[in-house]
């Protein structure tokens, strides 16, 4: 089955929820960044996350986390728009540490100490950008934090990524949960409860659920109506004539330095590790 998102309201206008199978994408795009055990677990949280969040963008928006931890990934980032269009990279796609309790020591892997940055593109003069420390670099918590504290909407994100005995990734998954003004007490206690009792995300997927039926269990008991209805897909919308823009926005000097020293140029995209190459005569192309 193709990844997908399905975004819905609930009868009473209390809850809006949203559901995810992010297996292929989050596959792909850890198999480019060549990464190892944790950190596929890592980035496919943030790339299942931002999945989620991006089903509330609308026309051109666009929005990028960040998490920015003192652990040995360093930097990851991911960027989605309002189509389900996904890409991701880490810093040091190599975390080379052991599992804890025998879980992916996540983690340990982004660091205790750093900060979670959301950054959103709504078409403004100027992206919109908030940053919260990590509470617990897990993802999904630090998720489910920023939505609370910095947005104002109390919110419930599980994200998850689970590998197979070879580890590849077997499964990628979440949903998000929030509560909508006037909010109901009792009800959020309720789907608090009930959400410690399911089984997590990856598990369904494994077994045969979509995403409605993901939903269907969370919110057991409730009617909902379908908003949204996505494809999700790895893309990259790197091209040669933005590579070569960068090149040219070097100067002289620089380009100079590449010809005379390298006699050409190799560039690699950070997302999607396509090469482009480029000759001494393309270079002083570009420079003139």
């Amino acid at each position: 089955m193709q990844d997908h998102l399905i975004r819905v309201v609930t009868e009473d206008g209390r809850l809006r929820a949203a559901a995810a199978d992010t297996t292929q994408l989050v596959r792909e795009i850890c198999h480019r960044q060549q990464a190892d055990l944790t950190a596929r677990v890592a980035l496919g949280r943030l790339l299942t996350g931002a999945a989620l969040m991006g089903c509330l963008l609308k026309g051109n928006q666009r929005l990028a986390l960040m998490v920015e931890g003192n652990g040995p990934l360093g930097r990851l980032m991911v960027e989605t728009d309002a189509d389900g269009s996904i890409r991701g990279k880490l810093q040091n796609p190599q975390a080379d540490l052991p599992p804890r309790d025998d879980r992916f020591d996540v983690a340990g892997a982004v660091g205790r100490a750093g900060f979670l940055h959301v950054i959103k593109d709504l078409g403004l003069k100027e992206p919109y950008r908030s940053m919260v420390q990590l509470q617990t670099s897990e993802i999904g918590d630090d998720l489910a934090w920023y939505l609370t504290h910095s947005e104002q909407v109390p919110s419930c994100v599980a994200v998850g990524v689970e590998l197979d005995s070879e580890g590849e990734i077997a499964a990628a998954g979440g949903f998000l949960v929030q509560a909508l003004p006037p909010g109901d007490q009792e009800q959020l206690a309720q789907l608090e409860n009930r959400l410690g009792t399911l089984p997590p995300t990856t598990s369904l997927l494994r077994q045969g659920d979509d995403a409605r039926r993901v939903l269907e269990r969370v919110l057991a008991g409730q009617t909902f109506s379908v908003q949204q209805q996505l494809p999700l897909e790895f893309s990259c919308p790197c091209s040669r004539r933005q590579i070569s823009d960068m090149l040219a926005g070097l100067g002289q000097k620089e380009l100079e330095a590449m010809i005379e020293e390298q006699g050409g140029a190799e560039v690699t995209c950070d997302y999607c590790r396509e090469v482009y190459r480029y000759s001494q005569a393309e270079l002083e192309a570009l420079r003139s």
